[in-house]
């Protein structure tokens, strides 16, 4: 099972490149910038990637976030997680950007996208990985904050593909961001949303109805209302689950615990991801090792976590077509 983890080709839906900074790379940047941190060693950093639930990682998450500031070191943050993905077979992923926390430390939005997106042009070239982009809107903040951010991005439409919503969930319903989103539709960006992480299915209503979402990110609360899993079943919307953040984060007390197996199970397009990889301790290829494990997945249910990311990718139809059969041809 570990040799068909390994080799089996993967899609990864649901990673927030600011999640992707490790320690080292955190003292590396801090030195470099000038940025003075509240650490004195790499160890100390990584002892505090310990956390309790959502709020306190997002603490230290946006701490963390305060040493990139420069367009090199998007690139250099970007990179490493495009050759880390490549050790776990990864073909294709679709990475989450957050520019308000960058914006509102007054780095320009030009410097963060062009960062990110040189790596990840270079990580198709080089490596192989192809990719779409997805700015998220930071929940805790305005609706208004969120629209300005929106406009600002326009200029880059051409190398964003969606929009999506993250940090902060309890409090922050989707519905506050639905003019938002009625407008990044408007303007031809395809949406996603977190919902049902550690917020009620409510908000996944919410994220179907009033955000009209392609994908629903977690979404791992959806088993409390049977009514939305059976619409979730009906429509195939995709879930983007992330095991080991789940359970870092205190959603589950365990990962054998997880209801990923109950989800799959009830004919939900169901698909793994890392989340944000260098605080939960475990990057894509690691995510399906300890889940499979904990959960004793089948063969065959990795052969449907596999296929269901591809499926529920933006790439074209003829570029899924193309990954699945690579798939089926493994298990076979």
């Amino acid at each position: 099972m570990k040799s068909l983890i390994r080799r089996i080709p993967k899609a990864e839906l649901h990673l927030h490149i600011e999640g992707t900074l490790e320690p080292e790379l955190m003292m590396k940047l801090a030195q470099r910038n000038g940025i003075e941190i509240p650490y004195t060693s790499v160890d100390e950093i990584r002892h505090a990637y310990d956390f309790s639930d959502l709020q306190s990682f997002l603490d230290i998450y946006y701490a963390g976030a305060q040493v990139l500031i420069e367009e090199q070191d998007f690139y250099d943050l970007t990179w490493g997680y495009l050759e880390r993905a490549a050790t776990d077979n990864v073909r294709h992923v679709e990475i989450f950007f957050d520019p308000q926390t960058h914006t509102a430390r007054s780095i320009d939005f030009c410097t963060v996208i062009n960062g990110i997106c040189s790596a990840l042009q270079d990580g198709e070239s080089r490596l192989g990985i192809t990719f779409e982009l997805i700015m998220c809107f930071l929940r805790h903040l305005s609706a208004a904050d969120a629209m300005a951010t929106l406009e600002e991005a326009l200029p880059h439409k051409n190398r964003i593909r969606a929009v999506g919503l993250d940090s902060s969930e309890v409090g922050h319903p989707p519905a506050k961001f639905a003019e938002v989103f009625d407008r990044a539709r408007d303007e031809g960006f395809l949406t996603v949303a977190h919902a049902g992480e550690e917020g009620p299915p409510e908000y996944i209503w919410e994220a179907l109805d009033l955000l009209k979402v392609e994908r629903i990110d977690h979404g791992v609360r959806s088993l409390e209302d049977p009514a939305l899993v059976e619409r979730l079943a009906k429509d195939q919307t995709p879930l983007t689950v992330c095991p080991l953040s789940n359970i870092k984060l205190g959603v589950f007390k365990s990962l054998q615990e997880h209801n990923l197996k109950k989800l799959l199970d009830a004919g939900l397009c169901v698909t793994i991801n890392s989340d944000d990889p260098a605080y939960f301790g475990g990057y894509i290829g690691e995510n399906f090792l300890q889940t499979q494990q904990a959960l004793n997945l089948s063969a065959d249910d990795i052969h449907a976590l596999a296929k269901n990311a591809f499926t529920a990718s933006f790439l074209s139809d003829e570029d899924k077509k193309r990954h699945i059969a690579e798939i089926d041809q493994i298990m076979s």
